[in-house]
């Protein structure tokens, strides 16, 4: 399915493409615990970890563009509402310091909260997760602002991610409003390839490309997909990825991974395999199998939601050919 030319092709090729991504910016905020430093709170009698270091990240979409940028795309372009708080401040300089990072899409909303995962990691080992997002329907007037981006930005992009990471109804970026927005261009424009990707509500995307995991497939009657002539990349884990077109079904095998694995933002980096193989030329079947082949690196990497280079990618394929 994949050969070493037609990766060198996808690695050659994306950094002249321009990719936007439309959903859910989080902040990933990892905070590093030493238990050798604990000490007990005078004012409680509990345990006081002490935080030793503090690692932030672009999280949920900007997973994706994390991947995106580590594999060499050259014009990265996200759209999101974030919060005016200190959170959003931590997020946008995260954001600044990503290669390919195209500005502009990404506004704070006043009295809306920055989108927060904040990950205690006790030596090495991650514990609960505080999460900080927004419960509360997300203002007519910023759904306005989003679309507004998008529709200037839309005749420029090679491809177009699509994430709706918030489990909340409309209280994300990627509301019902916008939704049906999105299928209406989407449906006028069949030629611009379109990935959607929902935790909760994949089956309610019309008109483009869908990336279900086996759980989120299960959840709704989402079989027309395929009906409406756009393909349907099923993750399935170690069994690879399951294409459904209205054509045909078949299942791309994933490469095999040996030792400890950590699924943190496997899915997110393989929808930044599989675009930047469909914006350099590549079929479905082909993208499925990079997207594959990106997800069997960034599992390896432990405690973090991992990338992809270019040297890691041909690393690995050498690995495999081997």
């Amino acid at each position: 399915m994949l050969t070493h030319s037609l990766i060198e092709q996808i690695l050659t090729t994306i950094p002249h493409r321009r990719v936007g991504l439309l959903g859910d910016l989080f902040l990933d905020r990892y905070l590093d615990i030493d238990s050798r430093w604990d000490e007990p709170s005078i004012e409680t009698g509990l345990t006081a970890f002490q935080v030793v270091g503090v690692r932030s990240y672009p999280g949920a979409l900007g997973t994706v563009m994390n991947n995106l940028s580590a594999l060499g795309v050259g014009h990265i372009y996200p759209i999101a509402a974030i919060g005016d708080d200190g959170e959003g401040y931590e997020l946008r300089q995260a954001l600044e310091a990503l290669p390919g990072y195209a500005p502009g899409g990404v506004f704070p909303v006043p009295g809306r909260r920055t989108p927060t995962y904040c990950k205690p990691m006790r030596d090495g080992i991650e514990w609960n997760r505080f999460d900080i997002k927004n419960r509360t329907p997300t203002p007519a007037q910023v759904e306005d602002m989003l679309w507004e981006r998008l529709e200037k930005a839309w005749p420029q992009l090679d491809a177009l991610i699509v994430l709706d990471q918030v489990s909340e109804a409309d209280c994300g970026v990627v509301t019902s409003r916008v939704r049906e927005r999105l299928a209406a261009l989407a449906g006028g424009d069949p030629t611009r390839f379109v990935l959607a990707d929902s935790r909760e509500r994949i089956h309610t995307f019309q008109n483009v490309h869908l990336k279900p995991n086996q759980q989120e497939w299960s959840k709704g009657h989402v079989l027309h997909a395929p009906k409406l002539g756009r393909t349907v990349f099923l993750t399935q884990g170690e069994n690879g990825i399951t294409v459904m077109t209205p054509e045909q079904t078949i299942l791309i095998p994933a490469y095999p991974v040996t030792g400890p694995i950590d699924i943190c933002g496997a899915g997110d980096s393989c929808s930044a395999g599989i675009v930047s193989a469909v914006v350099a030329g590549l079929s479905h079947e082909q993208a499925a199998a990079f997207g594959n082949l990106i997800a069997s690196i960034t599992v390896q990497q432990i405690g973090t939601t991992g990338t992809a280079t270019p040297e890691q990618v041909r690393r690995r394929w050498q690995e495999i050919q081997g």
